[in-house]
């Protein structure tokens, strides 16, 4: 029987409204602006394939981990380590966690401010008209290196999110999820169908859907997972926190799934709107297209607009698209504030709204430095702070909190274990063997080694 505190907690209302806020969390912009991102710095399709086998083997396994963890415990990561294996040092990859997910979200509101600063560019008619590749980067670049209107998107960012936190499961983070989520779905197929009907679309298809195996390194994998553990909200605790809110009534290996599928599916259409647009654009060919957006963060942002000026009805269009990415962004900001507020109001029993409020004015001051290092002024080092921050905190640490979070399952609490959890409300688990596999062999050895080859390439 459940405890008071635990009901207190609330519950998703159904599998649906999971799905909904953890593909919410998950999709964001992790998937529709970093993912093109890395695409383009790592060698096209190649990526894309190797993306699809991360989550396939790696993300779903360490997806489906956390769901069992937070299901079985009814807390959040650190609880759960806690509850689960009192009195050791596990709980230290729950705090692991917290402290990642809050650097993350100090820079994801960044890019999250964005999409604030473009909706108001939208209603007040900037990109009317034929916008050419030219005049979007322009724009882009002028408004990114504005200090004080970066400075407020991200304040903006910041208090939407905590507001939503504060009003707890159902009445904030499943709300906002399971109405404006499908409508996203829908614009972003929109706007695929568009993009590959522009002129000159093959060559970007070619460079985004076949693979150029000569392109292959351990550079491309590595970001492969990162970005699988980036897109999925894992390594984090993020996951942890979501699946103490499922009940033990819902199928965990088929929520796990059906968040798989949509995050990747909406990744995968994301560069389908990206690559045919930019080369159409530019008229680039793939060799030229890493040197030209070596160290962009905002590609997203330069190529939608050309996009969105091509199509008949392009400005309530563009207000309706940038409206649903602004929601997007905040499911995944939600996602993450949630982390440590829920450590805060379950294993210190603080007010949630108290919470939210300190965790999200952190947040704020963290991701200062990181709005204003895409205008000329930078932080510690002549690199760009934010892909500083991207680099440590979205890819090493997240890939650390994954490994740990395997070791943990599978030879801490042990596979057994995890495996009744996941029998209460899943018939058959046809993948037991592959994911008992992957959990105690292949997840966390090849992340270790991923791990281990980028801090030497890239840090030491």
């Amino acid at each position: 029987m459940q405890s008071q505190d635990i009901f207190d907690r609330g519950n998703w209302g159904s599998k649906l409204a999971f799905v909904f806020a953890a593909s919410g969390s998950a999709i964001g912009l992790g998937s529709i602006w970093r993912f093109p991102i890395m695409v383009g710095l790592n060698g096209g399709a190649i990526f894309v394939l190797c993306y699809l086998l991360s989550v396939f083997f790696i993300g779903f396994t360490v997806l489906l981990a956390e769901l069992t963890i937070g299901r079985h415990s009814q807390k959040n990561l650190v609880g759960a380590m806690i509850l689960i294996k009192p009195g050791t040092p596990w709980k230290g990859v729950g705090y692991m966690g917290i402290i990642t997910g809050v650097f993350i979200l100090s820079y994801y509101s960044v890019v999250a401010g964005w999409a604030v600063g473009y909706f108001y560019k939208t209603i007040t008619g900037a990109f009317r008209g034929e916008v050419t590749w030219q005049a979007s980067d322009s724009l882009f670049r002028d408004f990114a290196a504005d200090p004080l209107a970066v400075v407020i998107c991200l304040f903006v960012i910041i208090v939407i999110t905590t507001f939503v936190i504060s009003k707890g499961v159902k009445g904030g983070i499943e709300t906002w999820s399971k109405i404006l989520m499908p409508v996203l779905f829908i614009l972003i197929i929109i706007l695929s169908i568009r993009a590959v009907t522009l002129p000159g679309s093959g060559t970007g298809l070619a460079f985004y859907l076949k693979p150029d195996f000569s392109a292959f390194n351990l550079n491309v994998l590595f970001y492969a997972v990162g970005q699988a553990f980036f897109s999925l909200s894992l390594g984090m605790g993020t996951m942890t926190v979501y699946g103490s809110y499922i009940t033990k009534k819902e199928n965990l290996v088929s929520s796990a799934g059906w968040v798989c599928f949509s995050t990747t599916l909406v990744a995968l259409l994301a560069g389908i709107i990206i690559f045919p647009t930019l080369f159409h654009s530019l008229h680039l060919t793939p060799e030229q297209f890493k040197q030209e957006f070596e160290v962009s963060t905002g590609l997203m942002f330069q190529a939608f607009p050309i996009i969105i000026s091509k199509m008949p009805g392009g400005y309530i269009f563009g207000i309706l698209f940038f409206i649903l990415l602004l929601i997007a962004a905040l499911t995944s900001t939600i996602s993450m504030l949630e982390v440590p507020t829920s450590y805060l109001v379950d294993e210190k029993k603080w007010n949630r709204t108290k919470a939210a409020v300190l965790i999200g004015t952190i947040a704020f001051l963290l991701g200062i430095p990181s709005a204003l290092s895409n205008g000329g002024v930078n932080f510690l080092t002549k690199a760009n702070f934010m892909v500083i921050m991207d680099l440590v905190f979205g890819n090493i640490m997240l890939a650390l909190g994954g490994v740990l979070i395997c070791l943990f399952l599978a030879y801490s609490w042990k596979v057994k274990n995890s495996l009744k959890e996941i029998s209460i409300g899943s018939k058959r688990f046809k993948l037991k063997t592959l994911w008992t596999f992957n959990i105690k062999y292949l997840a966390p050895f090849a992340v270790i080694l991923i791990i281990v080859f980028i801090v030497i390439k890239n840090i030491l």
